[in-house]
């Protein structure tokens, strides 16, 4: 292997785009796995894709429609998800079906060439700029100090939202601010990983994580290790076969999830559902 591939700036982007979308996009999957709304990714993930693409169909910053859709969608989200007429889960697919709609309709309007929507949907970690790293190193921050400064809440709310709120705890608050925290993660990946690959990112290091611990505060810091080894390990792969490093990504974190599950402690068990949630309220 020729080290001095790690010598290039374009590299040395990847890698720290891989560092700090690793630990954002767990974090964010830590949240989807303990609602047991998975499909939010998948809905908020397409929600960005079609906002880029009426960027570029409109001319504007692809990131600014991407992230004034995710927004939307969040909002939308929140109060289906909050009422009971539904399943929340068949609320979150209509709205999906709608952005994926609107996604291939935009793309079968350009006049122009696609190739920048092929990007969009694909990603190229490999052409993150200097300010793309920037921006997620920012937006890992943030995510981080947010879930230190509101961990209590955040516990109290993913273990029961009504005993939360019973003890004055905005948890309602909190939901929506994790669904807009949601699209703002995938909004800023979405160069990188791609709308179409981004949800797998985000649920797959998490769901590795929750095979292995009952601990809220591990199942955070395994989920965010393995985000990242998924994006440094997709890199090396990538480069060493000539493949897609997005595609290649996601398979590793697939393949890591499969690996947590066969040496899952909790297979052995039985009835461990909701514990991590009940050990993680102890704490």
């Amino acid at each position: 292997m020729d080290l001095s591939i790690f010598g290039y700036q374009f590299m040395q982007n990847a890698i720290l785009t891989a560092f700090w979308g690793g630990i954002a996009c767990s974090i964010i999957g830590v949240f989807v796995v303990l609602l047991r709304m998975p499909f939010i990714g998948v809905c908020m993930s397409h929600a960005a894709f079609a906002g880029a693409l009426l960027g570029l169909w409109f001319g504007f910053n692809p990131l600014i429609g991407a992230f004034a859709l995710s927004l939307i969608t969040a909002a939308i989200i929140g109060p289906l998800a909050d009422r009971g007429e539904l399943n929340p889960e068949t609320s979150v697919g209509i709205i999906f079906s709608l952005m994926l709609g609107i996604a291939f309709l935009v793309m079968g309007l350009m006049p122009t060439s696609q190739s920048a929507a092929w990007d969009l949907l694909w990603g190229s970690i490999l052409t993150n700029t200097r300010g793309d790293v920037l921006l997620l190193g920012a937006l890992a921050v943030v995510v981080i100090g947010l879930v230190i400064l509101f961990y209590k809440e955040i516990q109290a709310t993913m273990f029961n939202r009504d005993m939360a709120v019973s003890v004055g705890i905005p948890a309602t608050l909190i939901f929506y601010g994790i669904l807009f925290l949601t699209g703002t993660t995938i909004t800023a990946s979405l160069r990188s990983i791609g709308g179409l690959l981004i949800f797998s990112l985000i649920l797959n290091p998490a769901a590795a994580a929750y095979q292995l611990t009952y601990s809220m505060k591990r199942l955070f810091l395994l989920a965010a290790l393995f985000g990242v080894l998924s994006g440094w390990i997709g890199l090396v792969v990538s480069y060493l076969l000539n493949i897609p490093s997005g595609a290649t990504i996601v398979i590793i974190s697939s393949l890591i999830f499969v690996v947590a599950s066969i040496f899952s402690p909790k297979k052995r068990l039985k009835g461990w559902q909701g514990k991590l949630t009940l050990e993680a309220a102890d704490e």
